[in-house]
């Protein structure tokens, strides 16, 4: 009898599923793509919701954006900020603050500097240069109170980049929680979040990797299902620098020095409970380094960690912490 209502119950369930069907959505954003695919009943598209929500992401924390709001707080045109710029900076003060600094939105004049940002300059910057910009870096600087921003010098410059497209994934992941939507994958510029399953293939969503291909060419060793979470990846081998002898320097500025980090680290990829967080601490993890990214997992046992690098014997070798995914 026991078997007999868990088959009907199967094949309930299964129909129920055989009701759904993706709905996918694509487009460019923020610099970078979008992939949205979601099942939900009646086939609802939500496009215009989803344009709203990049609106006022791009609203509220876009650099290349003039009035946007973070845009208008660099130029000391506005203090009093929206409750999105508030819920970034306080991700980003716990990030500052658990790295010691290593992640730091304030780094965005010497980025500019570098040209890896939303401004340009035709002269790479010298030591002179650099000291100066240096002397408005520091998160600790700013803060909060209520929705009001204070700098301790006006020449603070804020740069929610590293984060902002993570943050986006959890407006849309969070939207398509309040319509009751239960399978979704949401990838914007490789900033990742799932929940349920692929409807059309009856599977777990399944997500990839890429190599680091300094040709320009996309391809992926690395597959494997994202079960109701959220992966970010940056690296290095798409932006970055070389010097007169040939060393690569990352696009992530070094922030107690001002210059591009030099580093073996070729991507970081990290799996945490929401993508905001998941940006954030692959950004940090990239200018670390590996011994400080395992001394920092030890006590973050909720992060997944993979690091893709380059041996001393320029091999590429994975390294996987914290029992991130194998297959």
């Amino acid at each position: 009898m026991k078997s007999y209502f868990s088959t009907i119950l199967f094949l309930v369930l299964l129909s129920c599923n055989s009701e759904l069907k993706n709905t996918k959505l694509n487009g460019l954003i923020f610099g970078t793509f979008y992939e949205i695919t979601y099942s939900a009943k009646g086939k609802d598209n939500y496009q215009k919701q989803l344009d709203n929500i990049f609106d006022v992401v791009n609203k509220s924390m876009s650099n290349y954006q003039p009035d946007s709001d973070i845009s208008k707080v660099n130029r000391n045109e506005l203090d009093v900020v929206d409750s999105y710029f508030v819920e970034v900076f306080m991700a980003a003060k716990k990030i500052y603050d658990q790295t010691d600094g290593i992640f730091d939105p304030t780094i965005g004049k010497l980025v500019n500097a570098w040209n890896f940002g939303s401004e340009e300059y035709k002269t790479k910057p010298d030591s002179l240069k650099i000291d100066s910009l240096m002397r408005y870096v520091g998160f600790d600087k700013i803060r909060l109170k209520n929705n009001i921003l204070i700098k301790n010098d006006p020449k603070s410059y804020i740069d929610f980049n590293a984060i902002a497209k993570g943050y986006a994934v959890d407006l849309i992941a969070e939207f398509f929680d309040s319509k009751t939507v239960e399978n979704y994958m949401i990838n914007i510029g490789g900033e990742l979040r799932t929940k349920g399953i692929n409807i059309d293939k009856q599977s777990g969503w399944t997500v990839g990797i890429e190599n680091p291909n300094f040709d320009g060419t996309k391809s992926y060793d690395k597959v494997f299902v994202l079960k109701n979470s959220a992966m970010a990846t940056t690296g290095t081998y798409r932006k970055f620098k070389l010097d007169e002898k040939g060393n690569r320097y990352a696009h992530i500025i070094n922030t107690k020095t001002g210059y591009p980090t030099r580093t073996k680290i070729l991507s970081v990829s990290v799996i945490a409970d929401n993508c905001m967080m998941a940006d954030g601490y692959a950004t940090a993890f990239q200018a670390m380094g590996i011994e400080k990214v395992r001394a920092f997992l030890s006590v973050h046992p909720e992060l997944k960690v993979c690091i893709i690098f380059e041996n001393k014997n320029k091999e590429i070798e994975m390294l996987l912490l914290n029992n991130f995914p194998v297959n």
